[in-house]
């Protein structure tokens, strides 16, 4: 799109701003399955003119099987983290052969989606400061939770 000659003298954030609207609106509309008098009211409360509302209709139109499809192979509930495991690892040289002793945890998270079932496990190593930063993250969002709930 910032290499489209038509759009050169638009500044490159407010295409960008604009590219970001646009694939909001179409991602919302094929999300609600809104038919094309919805959209065309919501455009019009935008103030698009009339005659973009319709070419934006059209191509809407054009395109919704190919987004539903796409949209229902993306899944609807986030992940589901149903397990934890973890081990220390401990450098004790580096690639270098320099002597590093670093102990590192790599932390496996089982999860699942409720939509299609099993996921990849997420994995990743972190040092004892970022793992005691991710616990104390953690208790925070479970009080926050426990708080909700009591009200």
């Amino acid at each position: 799109i910032l290499d489209d000659p038509d759009l050169k003298d638009i500044d490159p954030t407010v295409l960008k701003h604009c590219h970001a609207a646009a694939a909001t609106c179409i991602l919302e509309a094929g999300k609600q399955k809104a038919d094309i008098a919805a959209i065309s009211t919501c455009l019009e409360d935008c103030k698009l003119d009339k005659e973009r509302i319709e070419q934006f209709c059209t191509e809407y139109q054009k395109n919704k099987d190919a987004l539903e499809i796409l949209l229902g192979s993306i899944g609807r509930s986030p992940l589901h983290i149903t397990d934890v495991s973890w081990r220390l690892e401990y450098q004790i040289k580096s690639n270098q052969l320099h002597k590093t002793y670093q102990p590192s945890y790599l932390v496996t998270l089982n999860v699942e989606n409720s939509d299609s079932g099993s996921h990849p496990d997420v994995s990743f190593s972190c040092t004892m400061e970022q793992l005691q930063d991710l616990v104390g993250k953690l208790k925070d969002a479970a009080k926050s939770l426990e708080r909700a709930t009591q009200m």
